[in-house]
Order: structure tokens, then C-alpha cells, then sequence
């Protein structure tokens, strides 16, 4: 069984992404990701997979998984049954937390953590106690608070009484391509799955780079080394849109920090964002954004915010897209 590749995107001017989970069961959904992932379960029981370490976890669970781990939880049951089960997700990427860790003082625990986090780590309850009183702040709808609740519960975890999850023959290769062992105990089947990641990573990379140019699907193909029609179908099961969709979202993303960060004519907003065409790119923002551009840079010069209702962004109860579609596959089989 090879683990679902899920893409977690950050929404714009956001250093990591939080997601609030709630639901009746928790769902076995074998998967991996390139960031590390905080989460803390409440209101639930059931069965922990972290890499080859499978445990019962009851109460509130706080784990740290590290980059390309497979993992999952699955539960059997709520604690209290008039009460949804809720999982509270941190992603963030290693880079980030080391440059915080270089540039700050204050932060620099955040190595300690990123060490010790390689095998995956299952807090005590102290820890969790901790997090779960910062819940009004990590779901709060500013950024800014988010990432500071984020950024304490984090250097506090440095220090934190902790168990080891997965052996050190399944971490000590993690996000190089290594075998990993499944919950059933049979050899992961790793080798094609990290090959499917890192070839639809240097697609992303290539997009991310060069979003404002005119850009050939036949030079996204030969990055991947991939056929056109391979390329659509792992785009489509891995990030969960077609290539011009996620091209379109990368420019008007761009487009949308400067509006509110620049004072450039918005001729030369669309140019840069890889927009030739002003009318189109009109277009194109009214229909992600729910407004004119020349409205959304109003609102904002009026209210000192974005209209985060009209963002099209992914709020705190969205999921990946990615995985999303692998569920709505799964049951459609």
C-alpha cells in the first residue's frame, strides 16, 4: 500500500498553515507530506501509524511527524459522544523553522526540536495541556497571532518530555527515497512514491519560479520526465488541480501581495504576474477574489485588511485539496 502524496500549500502571507479538524470519525488515510506536522486529537480513541511505530492514543494526542513520514490516525471511537472529534494541524516547513532558529535567539530551541522530531515524537500530557490551552489563539483568524501561539508551542516542545516513534532503520534515510515499513509489517513499496514526489516537486519548483512567464507543457514534461498525459494525471491526483489552474492560482496570488504591498499601477501588477493582457487578468481575479482588482486595493486602503471572505483562500477548516480527492475516490470504489 503506498502512501497518498499530499500537497499542503500556505495561504498567502502565511509562514506555516493551520487546520481545524472536526468530524465524527477520524478516517484511516495513509499518507506523506514535506512538511513537519504538529497535531493535537481531542475527543477521540483509536490507532496511531507513524512510519513502522503503531500505538493506541486516547485523549488528547499531541505527535510531531516529520518530513515524507507516512502517517495516519484512525479511530474507533469519541470520548464523548455528543462531541465531534477534533484534530488541530500545524504544517511547516524545516527550512523555515531553521532560518527562525538562525535569525532569532529566542527561537533557537526550534534545532533542538527539529532533531529530536526526526523519528516522529508523542508528547506527554503536559505538552498537550499546553497546546490545548493555546487552541484561541492558533485558530484565531489573524496570521499574525496564529503564527506567534505557533512559534511558542513549538520552542516550548524543544524542552518537552517525549517518546520516540518510529525505528531508526525507517527515519534514518527520511525524505531521500528509503523504504519505509507499512502498519501491516510488509516493506513499504517506497521507491515509487518518492519518485512520483520528486518529480511532481520539480514541476512545482519550476511553477513557483517562473509562474510569470509563458511556460510550455512540453518543458514541464521534460523536468518530469514525464508524458503529458502522466504529468496531467499525477497533477490531478497529487495537488488536486489541473497545471493551469495551479498556474492561474500562483499568478493571482502574486498578484493580489501587490496590490496591497505596492503602490504599482495595476497595468503593471498584471504584466509582472504574467498577465499580458489587462482585460483578462480582470477576468480572471474577479473570478477567484469576488472583486475588481482596483476594489480589493480599495477595501484594503479603507479597512487596512484584506477581504479574507472573497480571498478565496483556504480557511482553517479547508483540507488538501490532494487528499480530499483521494477520499472521494476511495469511496466512489
Amino acid at each position: 500500500m503506498k502512501p497518498q502524496y499530499e500537497r499542503v500549500t500556505m495561504p498567502d502571507g502565511c509562514s506555516v498553515r493551520v487546520y481545524h479538524r472536526q468530524l465524527a470519525q477520524i478516517p484511516f488515510e495513509w499518507h506523506h507530506h514535506p512538511e513537519y506536522e504538529l497535531t493535537l486529537t481531542m475527543n477521540s480513541r483509536g490507532r496511531r501509524f507513524v512510519g513502522d511505530h503503531i500505538a493506541g492514543y486516547d485523549g488528547d494526542d499531541l505527535v510531531l511527524v516529520p518530513p515524507d513520514m507516512p502517517h495516519t490516525w484512525s479511530s474507533t471511537e469519541r470520548i464523548d459522544t455528543d462531541a465531534p472529534q477534533v484534530a488541530v494541524v500545524v504544517w511547516f516547513s524545516g527550512d523555515w523553522a531553521r532560518r527562525m532558529a538562525d535569525c532569532c535567539p529566542e527561537y533557537a530551541p526550534l534545532h533542538k526540536l527539529l532533531r529530536r522530531g526526526a523519528p516522529g515524537l508523542s508528547f506527554g500530557p503536559t505538552a498537550a495541556a499546553t497546546m490545548r490551552a493555546r487552541l484561541q489563539a492558533l485558530l484565531d483568524a489573524s496570521p499574525r497571532v496564529r503564527l506567534a501561539a505557533v512559534l511558542d508551542t513549538l520552542v516550548e516542545l524543544a524542552d518537552a518530555d517525549a517518546l520516540p516513534l518510529a525505528s531508526p532503520s525507517v527515519h534514518v534515510n527520511a525524505g531521500h527515497g528509503s523504504r519505509r515499513p507499512i502498519p501491516s509489517g510488509d516493506a513499504l513499496a517506497r521507491q515509487s512514491t518518492s519518485s512520483e514526489a520528486e518529480r511532481l516537486n520539480r514541476v512545482l519548483d519550476l511553477l513557483d519560479r517562473r509562474f510569470n512567464e509563458p511556460l510550455r507543457i512540453a518543458e514541464l514534461c521534460a523536468v518530469a520526465n514525464l508524458s503529458e498525459r502522466s504529468l496531467h494525471r499525477y497533477f490531478i491526483q497529487h495537488v488536486g488541480e489541473s497545471v493551469g489552474r495551479y498556474l492561474g492560482r500562483l499568478r493571482i496570488g502574486y498578484a493580489t501581495r501587490q496590490l496591497t504591498d505596492t503602490g504599482w499601477p495595476i497595468s503593471v501588477i498584471a504584466a509582472k504576474a504574467g498577465f499580458p493582457n489587462l482585460a483578462n487578468f480582470n477576468r480572471q481575479f474577479m473570478a477567484t477574489r469576488g472583486m475588481t482588482p482596483s476594489a480589493w486595493r480599495r477595501f484594503f486602503e479603507m479597512h487596512g485588511h484584506t477581504p479574507q471572505a472573497a480571498a478565496g483562500q483556504p480557511t482553517l477548516e479547508t483540507r488538501s485539496p490532494s487528499l480530499e480527492r483521494a477520499r472521494n475516490r476511495s469511496k466512489a470504489s
